[in-house]
């Protein structure tokens, strides 16, 4: 009877220890992600456009020259002069041959020997012939092209004996110390950008470039480039941290506000969420849960929050994209997020 007695409480004895077992094992297997975090801080916030432009020469500080006639390109873009040449002679012919038929139109018309309308029309024919040769003569000293600017040639298009025609551009020379960048801005960012709004330059086509300085935005085009599809947008960089080339690519943020007081976060703590965004916030029992929040502007590292968050709250940051809501996370030190300028999302 009494070992009969002894077995359930035995058995008992063994569930009871299985079951406690299984409650450490479990608390044991429970994940704990690792993550960094950051506090939200309330801060003045810049925000931004950013463009892709081309350094170009200024208004008024290019000349193009072109040939006064049709003619062929002989070295050092100074012209063939023998077409010229022989245009200038001939209309000095003319005009002499002109001057001559006038005066002798007078004397005749004096005499009574000729009527006035041929003293008339050889007035006319002289003061043609007298329009004619100072183009022939202007056309002679421009054979020699002569920029009116001093500068650097940026462009040449004449090919040594090659037909050129009147006007034609050949050479263009720009001053280099006179050049403006031109970005370009989709119409409804022209919209927000103002003359004197300060831009900060870099080299390249995209953010992270070799930092060229700070320029001024000094025109805002008033129509769309049928080219680019884009409205341009002028900026003068009176002095920059190198040399700029004309024709060099650039990218530049624009600041078109300014918000003093914003609630801020790194851009790695923002997570989609449909067509919004969620962050992870961290209790002080170190469990993260998912927060949805509304997002204003962003820059490189930094975006402004709207709604959702509160000053002083910590977020997940890297290592939120492997986070569950109510998960319990171990994390290093809070990262206060940097401050930068920012560009509409």
């Amino acid at each position: 009877m009494r070992s009969a007695l002894m077995v359930p409480t035995l058995t008992l004895l063994a569930l009871a220890g299985c079951s406690a077992g299984g409650e450490e094992s479990e608390a044991e297997a429970t994940p704990v992600v690792a993550v960094r975090t950051a506090v939200v801080s309330e801060q003045p916030f810049t925000e931004t456009v950013g463009a892709i432009g081309a350094v170009t020469a200024r208004p008024g500080h290019v000349a193009s020259l072109g040939a006064p006639t049709a003619t062929r390109v002989q070295p050092l873009v100074a012209l063939d002069r023998t077409a010229i040449d022989a245009a200038a002679q001939a209309s000095e012919a003319a005009l002499t041959a002109a001057q001559q038929a006038f005066e002798r139109a007078q004397r005749l018309n004096r005499e009574g020997v000729a009527p006035r309308k041929d003293v008339e029309q050889a007035s006319a024919d002289l003061g043609r012939a007298r329009s004619e040769a100072i183009a022939a003569r202007r056309a002679s000293q421009l054979a020699v092209l002569h920029s009116p600017i001093a500068g650097v040639v940026t462009r040449l298009a004449a090919v040594l004996g090659a037909s050129v025609d009147v006007n034609q551009p050949l050479v263009e020379v720009a001053d280099p110390s006179a050049l403006d960048i031109v970005l370009s801005v989709t119409p409804a960012e022209a919209g927000r950008v103002r003359p004197n709004a300060s831009v900060s330059l870099s080299a390249g086509q995209k953010a992270g470039g070799e930092p060229l300085g700070t320029g001024t935005v000094t025109s805002v085009a008033a129509g769309v480039d049928s080219t680019t599809r884009g409205v341009p947008v002028r900026v003068r960089a009176p002095s920059t941290t190198r040399p700029l080339r004309i024709g060099e690519t650039l990218f530049a943020r624009i600041v078109v506000g300014t918000h003093a007081r914003a609630l801020a976060v790194p851009l790695e703590a923002l997570v989609p969420d449909g067509e919004g965004f969620k962050v992870f916030v961290v209790d002080s029992a170190s469990i993260a849960h998912a927060q949805p929040v509304t997002v204003g502007a962003r820059s490189d590292s930094t975006a402004e929050i709207l709604t959702g968050l509160e000053a002083g709250q910590r977020v997940v940051t890297y290592g939120a994209y492997g986070v569950d809501d109510s998960v319990k996370v171990t994390t290093a030190a809070p990262a206060r997020p940097a401050s930068d300028s920012a560009t509409k999302p």
